[in-house]
């Protein structure tokens, strides 16, 4: 065959994945959302980390309720782990880690943990594919999707995707998996996004600019060519190469023979090197734990504690190395798994397909602590008996995508295609920013305490006339007017009981004459 002929072979090997450290990587192409993500990482440099734990993860021997304790022990006898060997939370006692997570357990007490508890989505599905489907694409649990929650934005800003990317403004991969296949994420209508890099031995090829010798055969010599044609024609192959050239690893405390870890290692590097990409996806599988989840004679142990302490290990040497490396107020890690497992355990030693599970964010800029309350767990338990939803996985990703990466909450709403509360996961949430319109006085003084979970009180000045004022939630919607009357010249202060108020980020308006502020405020449990 001539080379010709090989030349018009090769876009179909163009989307061929590479490797670094012998993981396989994929690109993300252009897609609106990303491009908005993209540009505020440009902008502010923040970057997501999506944790995938494969296979539905036991948020129960994960996120330990000690105050459940006893019931846990009627229900799980033969996988609980002894109450004295539980990690310590700091400013909780009702609420402990496995311990194998002395990394996150550190992480946490140093304020850089948030945690929401339940997990889930009504009338949860067990399916693992199902469930990741579900997920993946934000759908009901009746509903199916061909398009996931990324993809769909492309489809509605950008129909003409994919001509023209990478371009100048945005020449780096718009997000990056570390391992073989393309998430359905980011399905459009009519394409992909993703673009895949599957092999990752090849990585150090593009750095290096070298192609793995081929055979010696008749082929060898043409095969060597396609390989080397693959290489020149991936797309972000030189963007990839340039920034690994940037940077090295720092940390020294990266474990071996852990895969996530190996997985952050390159993702730390790449961001170290400059690229602009706003979103990595990680994964670490083998959580369909039915048997055999603990030793038998020592629960602390067996294949769910490996887990758990490949995360930790992982999670913990990742924020060091980007402390090293000057990037951790700009990084935010989060971890998801399909579901969780049943309260009761089976015969087997191990855990069936659940419903809720703890959703882990890692990053200086989380409020540090629990979102929401213990799963109360029943006193005598049946193998149909489910960890309760509190809170929907939506509102964790509206969550990021508006407090993290700053998008308007209309955006969120559409891409998500319903509205979710804003739950107070990052500290500094301000893509609805305080506002206050008036002459010489400040009207309207923040809140304190914030957050708060029983009551808050607030300060307001008035120039004398009508004062309303009102409570918003996070889409707008008002929940509450605080007050509607006439009040003298002056300050005036206002207590407010938190009442039936979920959990989440709320506005408080207030409207006095000429004079307009808005302060934004956060209920936690």
């Amino acid at each position: 065959m001539k080379r010709r002929e090989f030349l018009k072979a090769t876009p179909a090997a163009a989307s061929l994945a590479f490797m670094i450290n012998g993981l396989p990587i994929s690109t993300y192409a252009s897609h609106p959302l990303l491009e908005m993500l993209a540009k505020q990482t440009a902008a502010t440099g923040r970057v997501l980390v999506v944790i995938q734990l494969n296979g539905g993860n036991d948020g129960l021997n994960m996120v330990i309720p000690i105050d459940q304790y006893s019931n846990l022990s009627n229900a799980r006898g033969n996988v609980l782990i002894p109450q004295n060997k539980v990690l310590a939370l700091s400013n909780t006692a009702l609420t402990g880690l496995h311990p194998s997570m002395t990394g996150i357990q550190d992480m946490y007490n140093n304020g850089l943990v948030n945690i929401t508890q339940a997990v889930c989505y009504p009338n949860p599905n067990f399916s693992h594919f199902r469930a990741t489907d579900i997920w993946l694409t934000a759908s009901d649990s009746n509903q199916y999707l061909d398009t996931g929650w990324l993809g769909r934005y492309l489809d509605l800003k950008y129909p003409g995707y994919p001509n023209g990317y990478p371009s100048t403004a945005m020449p780096d991969p718009l997000a990056i998996q570390i391992g073989s296949g393309v998430s359905t994420v980011l399905q459009g209508g009519n394409v992909n996004v993703g673009m895949a890099i599957s092999n990752i031995n090849s990585f150090y090829n593009i750095v290096n600019s070298y192609v793995d010798p081929a055979p010696a055969t008749p082929a060898g010599h043409e095969l060597t060519f396609i390989r080397y044609i693959a290489q020149q024609t991936e797309t972000y192959n030189k963007v990839i190469k340039d920034a690994a050239a940037k940077a090295n690893n720092l940390s020294t405390l990266y474990p071996t023979g852990n895969s996530l870890a190996d997985q952050l290692k390159i993702v730390a590097r790449l961001i170290a090197g400059g690229l602009q990409t706003p979103i990595y996806i990680v994964s670490l599988g083998g959580f369909d734990t039915h048997s055999d989840q603990v030793d038998a004679a020592d629960h602390t142990i067996g294949a769910h504690a490996t887990l758990m302490q490949k995360l930790s290990e992982a999670v913990f040497a990742f924020f060091d190395d980007a402390k090293l490396l000057d990037f951790q107020s700009r990084v935010a890690a989060m971890t998801f798994s399909e579901f969780g497992r049943r309260v009761k355990s089976n015969a087997s030693g191990g855990t069936d397909h659940g419903s809720g599970a703890p959703v882990m964010v890692f990053s200086p800029n989380v409020n540090p602590g629990l979102i929401g309350t213990n799963p109360v767990i029943p006193p005598t338990t049946t193998v149909n008996d489910n960890v309760a939803m509190q809170h929907d996985f939506r509102a964790v990703y509206a969550s990021v995508l508006a407090d993290w990466f700053q998008l308007d909450i209309n955006d969120v709403n559409n891409l998500l295609m319903d509205t979710f509360p804003i739950l107070p996961i990052f500290r500094n949430a301000n893509n609805i920013k305080n506002t206050e319109e008036n002459g010489s006085i400040e009207i309207l003084d923040q809140n304190y305490p914030n957050p708060f979970s029983n009551s808050t009180t607030f300060t307001f000045n008035s120039d004398g006339g009508n004062v309303r004022i009102q409570l918003f939630d996070a889409t707008g919607r008002m929940v509450r007017e605080v007050t509607n009357k006439q009040y003298d010249r002056g300050s005036h202060q206002i207590t407010i009981d938190r009442g039936s108020l979920a959990p989440g980020q709320y506005f408080m308006t207030l409207i006095n004459g000429n004079n307009k502020a808005t302060r934004r405020m956060t209920v936690v449990n």
